[in-house]
């Protein structure tokens, strides 16, 4: 805002002087003071109003803050493992893992000092037994421990192998891989580990290397995955699980005749999303949300891999897939014990 005030100059005998016209000062004043005090005004209303709200934002924080000291503190109590709710803190352990501890003399002296960061799981009968020594052997034992779980009842006749004294042996007649892992495989126990591979016995391992396939996982984000088929040796079901040459890995494949169709579109298995149930490996967060799914009842667990899509921890299109640069041979061998009862009902 502009004020035009008139100054009238008057001439005196000594000198000019400024001189303002009593009225029009008074006029002047009176507009410079209303002017002043209406931005004086806006000034406190508007510091108050922010003032207000500043006091308003802080009263939210404190008491945002008030409930998350208090869920914290309540879950330290509630949250704790069931059973435990008695015991003293600081001696709960709510994890464990599968390392082997010797049986006498001090720990400290005991050679295996660095654990292994990742399981193999297999099922296994005697009948595989060169199959999975070979596989086995493929997996170093500094980063993976080893669990075969016989679904024979054999077990001292895999004592020939060298690393057998360092694997663990389940052993319970007639059960499959799913049983075996819904039983003993619970997510607390191998927390430790960081990828579970939870595979069949009749594969071949010549052009797999199971470090290079981690690399590849991690790399890519992979929460759950599998080696690809070799599609000339292997017994492959599904299109997706064969291998493509000159690819490190793939999450879909396209199919443009017949039923079923696959594009770039689908967003749902078998076309994207989607591994076998024969050779599967999980992040240690995938597999725990797995383990939930899992039916001790399953033998194949056909159906199952449709529904692994919801454990990949985000989105199943990009979460999933299928590692070309390392591949192994499905044999599609006769397991878990069915070549003994096709044989027994063909005797009967």
């Amino acid at each position: 805002m502009v004020l035009h005030c008139s100054i009238r100059l008057q001439s005196t005998r000594r000198k000019k002087v400024p001189m303002l016209s009593d009225s029009k000062t008074r006029s002047c004043l009176y507009t410079l003071f209303i002017v002043a005090s209406l931005f004086c005004g806006a000034y406190f209303i508007n510091s108050t109003v922010i003032a207000k709200e500043y006091k308003d934002r802080l009263i939210r924080l404190g008491a945002s803050e008030t409930m998350r000291n208090k869920d914290s503190m309540r879950c330290k109590d509630d949250c704790r493992p069931s059973g435990s709710e008695h015991l003293p803190k600081g001696i709960v352990v709510e994890t464990s893992n599968l390392e082997m501890q010797p049986l006498w003399g001090p720990i400290k002296n005991y050679k295996n000092t660095t654990p292994a960061m990742n399981l193999l799981a297999l099922a296994v009968g005697i009948k595989q037994k060169e199959i999975v020594n070979r596989l086995v052997q493929k997996f170093p034992s500094k980063d993976f421990v080893v669990m075969l779980f016989h679904y024979d009842g054999v077990v001292d006749d895999w004592k020939n192998f060298t690393w057998s004294e360092r694997a663990i042996h389940v052993s319970a007649v007639n059960q499959t891989k799913w049983w075996f892992a819904k039983r003993f495989l619970h997510p607390d126990i191998v927390a430790e580990y960081g990828y579970i591979f939870l595979w069949d016995e009749d594969l071949g391992v010549e052009n797999f290397d199971p470090n290079r396939y981690l690399s590849i996982v991690q790399g890519d984000g992979l929460e759950i995955s599998q080696p690809a088929l070799d599609p000339v040796k292997s017994a492959v079901h599904q299109p997706i699980t064969a291998r493509r040459k000159r690819s490190k890995l793939h999450r879909r494949m396209y199919k443009f005749k017949g039923s079923g169709r696959c594009d770039e579109n689908s967003t749902a298995p078998p076309c994207v999303g989607w591994v076998e149930m024969m050779a599967p490996v999980f992040s240690r967060i995938a597999w725990r949300c797995v383990w939930h799914m899992i039916q001790n009842d399953l033998i194949h667990a056909w159906g199952l891999d449709m529904l692994l899509g919801y454990c990949a921890q985000g989105d199943r299109t990009q979460k999933v897939g299928v590692v070309d640069a390392e591949y192994i041979v499905h044999l599609g061998l006769p397991t878990l014990g069915a070549g003994l009862k096709n044989q027994a009902s063909a005797q009967s």
